[in-house]
């Protein structure tokens, strides 16, 4: 018999519908028989016991919301009849012990980076161009246009000679089949450019925060080194971006050019010297070979966004055993998105491995939370649309599969916005559950790579860091193949165990990391780039 519902933890009051479920089906979860009272959609909740006006629920084993009106066993669970509701975390209360896996098949296995001279190894080469203030923007294009179209970095896309049939007045009914031009000039570097639109206005802690953000992209191990604008009269002033660096790696090595057109003179004379500094250094990284590494050197960023009903029991967790594997073997995996880990902060708080940075992610949810309510919104607000239509209808709901993501290994450390990851294990960050601003933090970070889980399907990639898309569900692999790279469907359908689907995360990893496989995101341009203006978003 098909299986049509999941119970996920032995004290949930919910089940998931694995499909869509009508109105008087008969169910049977173990002993326990079910009329289906209304119908439910794949993805959403169904309600296992008769609840009251004011219980309780429980999925995950963690309070995820309280019933607004009484909901008869059988009947789905909407934002109708269920609000937010979230267990409150407290200091450390114990430690939690860990099960370590079974690393004995990966400890020998490496992945072929690019060694840098402070012993980090990074999957990437890139060399980086950026402003330190959004007047800088239209020169970082201007050197975008000119090093892309030049070094040949990117081939037309379908959309361009599409465009370009249109206005020789050409057949365009038929697929447009994308030739390759010449060859790249460099076949072992890329050239990457970052625009933002901070660096002035607003207050001055922006400009500091953003100057933190941009020197762990400096420091990040894929970048080989970077070029740098600066107007000369903005907030975010070089000197504060050259401390922020040295905070971080006072004695990198890394080439750093950096330009002021206030004092170089006119645009013609600035671009010609950028073009030609830059060009000797971008030759000169392009001679940095990959050689192998072991797998402790790799960073991981955990991300999800555009999330299901599906992700939580998936994806998330399939990436969570991945996560386990990486700190098993002493790499460090990254767990943020503060707002979604909202009711299951106690779990986290006791995995810390002592009381100080127990103390200290509590501190920091607190005061992200006081920010959101401060602004008039709070952590329950952020469920999006999407969200909320695939089963996801409270935070706590929503946070519960997301913190999935983090396995189940001890907290090493806890880190604020604008920190980077020195310590092996899993570390927490602290950013918003926006996708992008996470990612992008993320690898500011230190990230070399990044695994997205995603039920509805979202496109982010990252200028530095490759990202890897994990569908939570087949069917969004199929719609969207252009996307994804690993389909974590197989969990759902009993095909795969969520150990089995996290071994293949770990060994698509591997591969990406050695330059032996491109993600879609990477294939596709994809480089998202937000910073974070604190306390505004979630």
């Amino acid at each position: 018999m098909e299986t049509k519902i999941i119970k996920v933890h032995p004290e949930d009051n919910v089940a998931v519908a694995l499909a869509d479920l009508w109105k008087g089906e008969v169910l049977s979860l173990g002993n326990n028989k079910i009329d289906v009272l209304t119908d439910v959609a794949a993805k959403h909740k169904i309600s296992l016991v008769d609840l009251g006006e004011g219980d309780k629920i429980y999925m995950y084993g963690v309070l995820v919301g309280t019933a607004t009106v009484a909901i008869k066993k059988g009947e789905v669970l909407t934002v109708d009849n269920v609000k937010h509701q979230a267990a409150q975390a407290h200091k450390k209360t114990e430690t939690t012990g860990w099960n370590a896996p079974d690393v004995s098949k990966w400890k020998d296995v490496t992945f072929n980076g690019y060694h840098r001279a402070d012993g980090q190894v990074g999957t990437k080469n890139v060399w980086l161009f950026f402003p330190l203030v959004f007047c800088e923007n239209r020169n970082i294009e201007l050197l975008k246009e000119v090093f892309e179209k030049e070094l040949s970095f990117r081939k037309p896309s379908r959309e361009r000679l599409l465009l370009r049939r249109l206005i020789q007045g050409e057949d365009a009914s038929e697929a447009v089949e994308v030739e390759e031009e010449e060859s790249e000039i460099f076949d072992n570097i890329e050239v990457k450019f970052i625009t933002h639109q901070g660096g002035c206005g607003g207050i001055r802690q922006d400009s500091a925060s953003l100057a933190r953000l941009l020197a762990g992209y400096v420091n990040n191990p894929n970048v080989a080194g970077a070029t740098v604008l600066s107007l000369g009269c903005q907030n975010l002033q070089i000197d504060i971006f050259k401390r922020a660096l040295d905070r971080i790696n006072f004695n990198s090595e890394k080439s750093v050019l950096i330009f002021e057109q206030q004092q170089e003179g006119t645009i013609d004379e600035m671009m010609s010297k950028i073009i030609r500094e830059s060009y000797a250094a971008i030759k000169e990284a392009n001679e940095i070979p990959r050689r192998p590494a072991p797998l402790s050197k790799l960073k991981l960023g955990l991300e999800c966004g555009g999330s299901d009903g599906f992700s939580g029991i998936s994806a998330n967790p399939a990436l969570g055993y991945a996560s386990d594997l990486l700190s098993a073997l002493g790499g460090s995996p990254i767990l943020s998105e503060f707002p979604e880990l909202c009711g299951i902060e106690q779990e986290l708080i006791n995995r810390c491995v002592n009381d100080e940075l127990a103390e200290r992610f509590l501190e920091l949810t607190r005061a992200f939370e006081k920010s959101a309510i401060d602004a008039g919104s709070g952590f329950d607000m952020n469920p999006s649309p999407g969200n909320i239509k695939d089963g996801l209808i409270t935070d706590a709901m929503k946070s519960a599969g997301a913190a999935k993501k983090g396995g189940t290994s001890p907290i090493q450390d806890v880190l604020d916005y604008g920190d980077y990851v020195t310590k092996p294990g899993l570390n927490l960050l602290c950013t918003p559950g926006n996708d992008v601003e996470s990612t992008t933090a993320m690898v500011g970070a230190g990230a070399n790579v990044v695994v997205f889980t995603t039920g509805l399907g979202t496109p982010t990639g990252n200028p530095v860091a490759p990202v890897v898309k994990v569908s939570s569900n087949t069917t969004l692999a199929r719609r969207m193949p252009d996307i994804i790279d690993i389909d974590a469907g197989g969990v759902i359908k009993a095909e795969k165990t969520i150990e089995e689907m996290g071994e293949e995360i770990l060994e698509f990893i591997v591969k990406v990391a050695s330059g032996e496989v491109s993600t879609k995101a990477d294939e596709l341009n994809q480089d998202d780039f937000i910073p974070w203006k604190r306390g505004v978003s979630l």
